[in-house]
């Protein structure tokens, strides 16, 4: 029940993302305690990129820790195709506690994560706002903790 909340708050989130300027922020974010296994179990955006691969997308594993510098390394494991697909990103802190910059070797895309809400130990709402040359969108991405509680 509290999953399915949850999916409404975040697709409701990104409809109010969409219509302002600024994301808020976990109030007192405590970056040691949003640490260690969460599984994605929603995923919402307004990307064309999304719309048009939603379909194709599975739940995947992420593992988050802290740099010595206070930076968040996250791990991400997905399945595609009949094999296991790892990425790594270094999340750079910003001076707002629960606010983040990546950049996308990949793609040169600019990403700006935000922490919404979490209760630290079942649930974390993370907001990313995408700016690329071909143009802007926002992710919204609820994790777990408790993969038992999600089935």
């Amino acid at each position: 029940m509290q999953i399915t909340l949850l999916s409404i708050l975040g697709l409701a989130l990104l409809g109010t993302l969409h219509a302002q300027d600024s994301i808020p922020v976990q109030a007192d974010f405590q970056q040691d305690k949003l640490t260690g296994r969460w599984y994605t179990i929603g995923l919402a955006s307004n990307s064309n990129w999304f719309k048009e691969k939603r379909h194709l997308m599975k739940m995947c594993t992420t593992i988050i820790s802290t740099t010595a510098d206070g930076n968040l390394e996250v791990t991400s494991t997905y399945p595609k195709g009949d094999q296991c697909v790892t990425r790594n990103s270094l999340y750079t802190k910003t001076e707002q506690p629960g606010r983040f910059n990546y950049t996308s070797p990949r793609w040169g895309s600019k990403h700006n994560i935000h922490v919404v809400e979490t209760n630290y130990n079942e649930y974390a709402l993370v907001a990313t706002q995408i700016s690329k040359s071909t143009g802007s969108s926002t992710m919204v991405l609820l994790y777990n903790k408790c993969m038992a509680d999600a089935a």
